[in-house]
């Protein structure tokens, strides 16, 4: 019967051209609408790390005091100090501390000009505690950050410029006129948002490039390429070594705690760190520290923009608006079949069997209009730069789940929205309608 259906619904559909089509218009432009939106919110929006982001921390502590707080909150990132004294006391499974490089890359060979390639300089726990993947080699070893050697991870994209490819595992690459030994290759990894690097405004930047130990980024005096919060009544001093031990903040740490007990542990460890420190006369307030978890970091540093969040709810209502057009056009076009009707129920068929019928020919309707409306998303995301920063409005993008969420969103809308037309055609009074027709 559904196949005998879906012939009918189409039949009744060519029957009625201009009907037909306000419906699957209005059907069509409300789904687009919707799926443009969000897919930037689902971009923006989502989990970055699936499956871990309960059990990775940032750490943060207090080294300016309550008079230079906003609103009670410690610096969104620690001093070299701090950074290096919590990862060196080994209090969680992994730590890690990192802060941006740009240095100067030279190609091998003399056709090739130096260019600046993004990275981050951090530790062999990186690369563990955020799942990277690789394409060839691996993470350098703890003892390579002891030993503070010169060695590289470079990013996919890197070593198809540098190496067309191949595996570099063993090259070298020189960088800021320092050589460096690749030991590894990621395969493509650009988490979104950039969850680990949120204080240097990097949430939806362009894809790392290359990786170094910390400790050798500091020895050859590889300035920061990302933000260097000093504070408005900081004195840092005068030279390299007075910044770099005094009380600006640019080096984000996170530690990987396995359940709530450890990060429970931890906090108690970060709270005794900060009273040991005002007990050296370093601090002169009390402990104030902050340990979150990925999505209550993302929540606090406000990363989804507030405009995906408003033009989702507008496309929402608009989207809204086109169903209860759609009630209005189907309950019409029920309702003048309704001597069709009148004679189906006076022949013997129930109304479960009227209800199956317009359902379907509903959803042939949703169908149609899920066509057009993934017609209309696919043109609407060329547009989508009108309405989104740049960085974000390149993550909107057309995929298999997309394509499958418009179609299905349309389908079961429509259905929904016919109940009620549906309903009304279901109680026609059969022998009334054989008297006047």
């Amino acid at each position: 019967m559904f196949a005998y259906y879906v012939r009918l619904g189409l039949r009744s559909l060519r029957r009625h051209p201009a009907l037909t089509a306000l419906m699957v218009m209005a059907i069509g432009f409300g789904v687009a609408a919707s799926m443009i939106t969000w897919s930037v919110f689902r971009a923006v929006s989502g989990d970055p790390i699936p499956g871990k982001s309960s059990q990775l921390y940032t750490v943060l502590v207090d080294n300016r005091g309550p008079q230079y707080n906003d609103e009670g909150e410690p610096p969104e990132a620690l001093t070299y100090t701090d950074a290096t004294a919590l990862v060196a006391a080994h209090k969680a499974t992994r730590q890690t501390l990192l802060y941006d490089v740009a240095p100067s890359v030279l190609p091998e060979g003399n056709q090739s000009l130096p260019f600046i390639a993004d990275g981050y300089a951090t530790n062999a726990d990186f690369f563990g505690m955020f799942d990277v993947p690789f394409e060839y080699g691996g993470p350098w070893h703890a003892s390579d950050d002891e030993g503070r050697a010169a060695v590289a991870v470079i990013s996919h994209e890197l070593n198809q410029q540098l190496f067309n490819g191949a595996d570099s595992v063993g090259r070298e690459i020189t960088m800021d006129r320092h050589t460096y030994r690749i030991v590894g290759v990621t395969a493509h990894w650009d988490p979104k948002p950039r969850f680990y690097d949120l204080f240097s405004g990097n949430a939806f930047g362009d894809p790392v490039q290359l990786y170094l130990p910390f400790t050798r980024a500091v020895d050859v005096q590889m300035d920061t390429a990302g933000r260097n919060n000093c504070g408005s009544n900081v004195d840092f001093g005068a030279g390299r070594e007075a910044w770099l031990h005094g009380e600006c903040v640019w080096v984000p740490v996170w530690v990987e705690l396995a359940d709530q007990a450890a990060a429970k542990s931890y906090r108690e460890f970060l709270t005794h760190y900060a009273a040991e420190q005002q007990r050296a006369g370093r601090f002169h307030w009390a402990p104030n520290v902050r340990l979150r978890d990925v999505n209550d970091w993302l929540d606090h540093m406000h990363v989804v923009p507030p405009e995906s969040r408003i033009s989702l709810m507008v496309a929402l209502g608009f989207f809204v608006i086109c169903l209860v057009n759609t009630i209005g056009l189907l309950l019409a076009k029920f309702m003048r079949r309704a001597a069709e009707i009148g004679v189906r129920r006076a022949l013997g068929a129930p109304r479960r069997e009227i209800y199956h019928q317009f359902l379907v020919e509903a959803g042939t309707v949703g169908l149609a209009g899920g066509v057009l409306g993934l017609l209309l998303t696919a043109l609407g995301m060329l547009g989508v730069g009108l309405l989104f920063e740049p960085e974000i409005a390149r993550l909107a993008h057309l995929d298999l789940s997309l394509v499958a969420m418009t179609l299905l969103v349309a389908i079961v809308a429509t259905v929904l929205a016919a109940f009620y037309p549906t309903w009304r055609a279901a109680r026609v009074q059969p022998a009334w309608q054989l008297k006047s027709n």
